[in-house]
């Protein structure tokens, strides 16, 4: 049988009076690639939120990278990486120090985290710009250096919640390229 990336059960989530998800099930063979699919407003957001541990779901059960989300939800961040539907770069600061931020919160080695920094960079071709605030970047390549940041830790797990929105044909184009060069 094949290990589960991804095992959730009954997830339900409400504000108030208003049910966002009702009762969602959702399985995920490791090694796949799954996407969540709805209108504007169906819940998918709320469902990575659960599944990250951003937020804690009403009622059901799920487990991430083998990891229960309520007993071992630091497991379960260990495991993830979250590409928001929103950028996480800070744009006060360059791209660079955006990348070796991301390697202090995995808790690299100091001998590592110059070097993840750089390689990924280098794969996200932003090398050039890497010394430059990130203010100074274009739509495309904050959500690069946004994908890229995911990656420091090399997480097993890699939610991507909208990663091309916002961007022009041809930013998108080269955004799924990359995302397939991670398969």
């Amino acid at each position: 049988m094949t290990d589960l990336a991804i095992a959730a059960y009954g997830l339900r989530k409400s504000y108030g009076d208003k049910v966002v998800l009702d009762g969602i099930d959702v399985t995920v063979p490791e090694g796949s690639v799954f996407a969540l699919l709805g209108a504007n407003g169906a819940g998918k957001t709320t469902v990575v939120k659960i599944l990250s541990t951003l937020i804690a779901a009403d009622d059901g059960q799920a487990q991430v990278g083998g990891h229960h989300l309520t007993t071992d939800a630091q497991a379960v961040r260990a495991a993830i990486g979250v590409t928001g539907q929103f950028s996480a770069v800070d744009g006060l600061i360059t791209g660079e120090e955006n990348m070796l931020l991301m390697a202090d919160l995995h808790h690299l080695p100091r001998t590592q985290r110059h070097r993840t920094a750089t390689e990924l960079l280098a794969r996200f071709d932003l090398l050039d710009a890497a010394k430059k605030p990130a203010a100074t970047y274009s739509g495309g390549m904050k959500r690069r250096l946004d994908l890229a940041m995911t990656l420091v830790g090399n997480p097993r797990i890699i939610f991507l919640d909208e990663p091309t929105t916002g961007l022009d044909p041809r930013s998108r184009h080269t955004m799924w390229q990359i995302i397939r060069e991670l398969l």
